[in-house]
């Protein structure tokens, strides 16, 4: 039998590319690793981001907010690419010094006002524009009361079972139980709610349902790391019946497509700077070399 146990030394030492998915970028330091300065848009409010679950969030809650009406949601996307070290950046660490998508940018402010984690995103727009968020005290607690709770939990689905189940350079049992343990535990956990509820934090759409959708609903839907049968995902049937409610809402579709750089062609749309731009064939907004192009009209 090979003796696998790990002593950790008395000093942790980092050794760049030590494996994994994303080797290429992690590292233990914080700030810009080059100069580069953000685009800037003619829309009040300037995202950077990548449609990962945590900037699905926020495209879905801005798509959301135009279709009620908000002229003022009007935003511009631009694409960061976080494989290729996009986020380190210096005019993205201004942004976001924890070097993170999503952040945002409020120019309709004066000064300008930086915006960075996606639940503090869902939360201030949320509060700009007065929607998707109960005004009832004990209704808004509940609704933050979920919106933390994916806050606190989302790290063990994705960083957590997420990494080890998909990204690691090898299968390890260990990490691979002990968080398929925990993420079945939150799935019940919602599925508890859901039984009681058409939504997650009551009966009303909430930024609860914008930030948890992305990562749970995936999950069950199996988009996320395609993990539905090895976690046994049509268990848990009402997670199932809200996320595909969720699903078929227009607002959450386009917000699905922005920012998005794999999959279907017709599910991707690289940058969004109008609302036009979910009209067209997606094959418009990228270029022969796969580099989204922006367009004046």
């Amino acid at each position: 039998m090979t003796d696998n146990t790990y002593t950790p030394p008395r000093v942790w030492k980092w050794e760049p590319g030590n494996g994994g998915a994303f080797a290429s970028i992690n590292r233990p330091v914080a700030g810009p690793t080059h100069d580069k300065s953000l685009p800037v848009g003619r829309h009040p409010l300037q995202l950077y981001s990548l449609a990962t679950p945590n900037g699905v969030k926020v495209t879905i809650m801005l798509e959301e907010l135009l279709a009620l009406g908000h002229e003022g949601a009007e935003y511009d996307a631009h694409l960061i690419r976080i494989t290729e070290g996009d986020q380190f950046g210096s005019g993205f660490v201004e942004v976001n010094p924890n070097s993170k998508i999503p952040a945002l940018m409020d120019r309709s402010a004066n000064p300008p006002i930086r915006v960075f984690e996606s639940g503090s995103i869902l939360l201030y727009l949320a509060e700009k524009f007065g929607a998707f968020l109960p005004q009832a005290p004990a209704q808004r607690t509940e609704c933050l009361n979920w919106l933390f709770w994916q806050m606190g939990s989302a790290p063990y689905l994705g960083g957590g079972f997420g990494h080890f189940y998909a990204y690691a350079p090898e299968k390890y049992e260990y990490p691979i139980n002990r968080f398929t343990m925990e993420v079945k535990r939150q799935l019940d956990v919602l599925d508890r709610q859901l039984a009681e509820h058409r939504y997650v934090a009551g009966e009303e759409y909430t930024i609860a349902d914008m930030a948890i959708w992305p990562w749970y609903g995936a999950l069950v839907r199996n988009a996320l790391y395609d993990a539905g049968e090895f976690l046994d995902v049509q268990s848990y049937k009402h997670v199932v019946r809200w996320a595909e409610e969720i699903a078929q809402r227009p607002a959450v579709q386009r917000g699905r497509m922005v920012n998005r750089t794999w999959g279907e062609p017709a599910e991707q749309l690289h940058e969004r700077h109008d609302a036009s731009d979910f009209d067209r064939r997606t094959q418009d907004k990228i270029g022969p070399d796969g580099d989204s192009r922006e367009t004046t009209d």
